[in-house]
């Protein structure tokens, strides 16, 4: 059964969102399953007893998939076959072109591999590179939820977009996909396209940021 017709805004909106897979690195790329995950720390600390680890000024990394941040919380120890790991201070998340920063987040790791990671701030926030366009997607939320496996980038309470620097969506939930460039909402949307004064160059009247 078809999509309600407000729950995709691909056909809508066409050529604003859809350029195109990015640069085929991403279907390239070896499986992230058959890639390490490294771990660099400048410490850590643990208990043996409650088999807990903190580390700190942390870079997780597997494939392409980059995760930063001043503080790592695990219960559980190491587990990369199922764990979630709390992450917070001045996360920095990167991967397949975009990149999202948070005051904390939640990593997801199964059957070794990172699967996903939701962060959460004030706002959380996100950023995709576009080819041929000017400038990145911007997006913001109380919630942003990563899928690693699908390259979903869902925006949730108070979500919203900006796309080509001045045209805006807001919604209660806005799905962006980084691979396909493709946008969905999971209910009413707002949006704003402003006039550009030239074909590729910035419009005349940027979308304000909330």
């Amino acid at each position: 059964m078809a999509a309600p017709r407000n729950d995709r805004l691909v056909l809508a909106l066409g050529t604003l969102f859809v350029t195109g897979l990015l640069s085929a690195h991403a279907a390239a790329q070896e499986a992230r399953e058959n890639l390490p995950i490294v771990i660099d720390a400048a410490s850590s600390e643990g208990s043996l007893p409650n088999n807990t680890l903190v580390m700190r000024d942390v870079t997780i990394s597997q494939g392409d998939l980059k995760i930063r941040a001043d503080k790592a919380s695990i219960v559980g120890g190491l587990n990369y076959q199922n764990s979630k790991w709390t992450i917070s201070g001045g996360v920095r998340i990167n991967a397949q072109g975009g990149s999202l920063t948070s005051d904390e987040a939640v990593v997801t790791f199964a059957n070794n591999v990172i699967t996903r990671a939701t962060i959460t701030g004030a706002p959380a926030q996100f950023e995709g590179l576009r080819e041929g366009a000017s400038e990145p997607t911007r997006g913001r939320a109380r919630t942003i939820d990563y899928e690693t496996t699908t390259g979903n980038v869902s925006l949730n309470d108070e979500a919203w977009l900006l796309v080509d620097g001045c045209n805006e969506l807001r919604s209660d939930q806005l799905v962006y996909n980084i691979r396909s460039q493709s946008v969905q909402n999971g209910g009413r949307v707002r949006i704003t396209i402003q006039p550009q004064t030239d074909a590729g160059k910035p419009c005349s009247s940027p979308g304000k940021k909330p």
